[in-house]
């Protein structure tokens, strides 16, 4: 009887660890989901610089958000309901966004740059989803990630908020973006894996 509420008590605990694992997977590759359909928007001209900024700036709330709630290594059930939340209400906007009556042009310099931004957010995210579903990086490494992604967006957030990106802002959004990207490689190729 002790063996069998031992085993069930380990099988628990181990099912419990995937699951926060298999959540922190899934709110990443939400990112890249609603990080492509930004970049998407902005190549076919359903959104323009000033929306995609300020959808980026929600962005950056939610990678916000995963970073508090991926600190301690696992996602609570309020942290999921929370998270959740705040990518639905995301989505809404990039949804509305896209079919309002404000429309961009994709082949200006500003749209262009901000394009080029956006997809690095989604190359970006991919790497992190990457090493979060194959355990290259832990919870708590992702949430240093998210945090470095929300810094990303809050950057791209303020160059694109006056509706226009320019080469300047662009540069400084690139050198965040690159430092980004070694933190990136140096965190999914350290000694720590999960568990």
């Amino acid at each position: 009887m002790i063996k069998r509420t031992l085993m069930a008590a380990a099988l628990s605990l181990a099912f419990a660890g995937a699951y926060a694992q298999t959540t922190a997977a899934e709110t990443t590759q939400r990112d890249v989901n609603q990080q492509t359909r930004i970049e998407n928007g902005l190549k076919d001209g359903s959104l323009s610089t000033g929306e995609a900024a300020r959808l980026e700036k929600e962005e950056g709330r939610v990678d916000h958000l995963q970073a508090q709630a991926l600190n301690n290594g696992k996602l609570s059930r309020a942290e999921r309901l929370r998270l959740n939340a705040a990518q639905n209400k995301v989505s809404r906007d990039i949804a509305a966004d896209k079919h309002n009556a404000v429309n961009g042009n994709p082949n200006s310099a500003s749209s262009e740059r901000m394009q080029a931004d956006v997809a690095r957010n989604v190359n970006q995210e991919k790497r992190i989803a990457a090493g979060v579903q194959s355990g290259a990086l832990t919870n708590h490494e992702a949430a240093k990630l998210e945090r470095g992604q929300a810094h990303v967006d809050r950057r791209e957030a303020a160059a694109g908020s006056d509706g226009h990106v320019g080469a300047a802002e662009q540069r400084g959004i690139q050198h965040a973006e690159n430092h980004q990207s070694r933190r990136i490689r140096r965190e999914k190729h350290d000694a720590q894996v999960r568990g």
